[in-house]
């Protein structure tokens, strides 16, 4: 009944942007504190970015910090993540989690490359 549904991804040049979405359905959304995760093929799955369940912390890696922001929208049941100057490094399946969860969805693969 869970259903997370990442969006945004796709393909763009070092120094670009995207923003990334994902759609929660079938839990109260805004009690839950959300992640960003991302896996790159034969990488460990890495946190990227946390958001409490209003919004108000937010947390990041260091390998992002000054360049992704978290954010949400508790009345659309949504959190985003905009990502800005990406790099290669950044190219990686993302994925979004409720904290307290195991459910995740089916990722949205971001492509930074020249």
């Amino acid at each position: 009944q869970v259903q997370l549904v990442e969006s945004g991804g796709g393909l763009v040049q070092p120094g670009g942007s995207l923003r990334l979405a994902c759609a929660a359905s079938g839990f109260t959304f805004s009690r839950y504190a959300m992640r960003w995760y991302r896996q790159s093929p034969g990488k460990e799955r890495e946190l990227v970015a946390t958001i409490t369940s209003a919004g108000g912390t937010t947390t990041y890696a260091d390998s992002v910090k000054g360049r992704f922001a978290i954010s949400r929208d508790n009345a659309k049941n949504t959190v985003y993540l905009q990502m800005n100057d990406l790099k290669p490094e950044d190219t990686a399946v993302y994925y979004c989690k409720a904290r307290e969860s195991a459910y995740w969805g089916q990722g949205t693969q971001v492509t930074v490359s020249s």
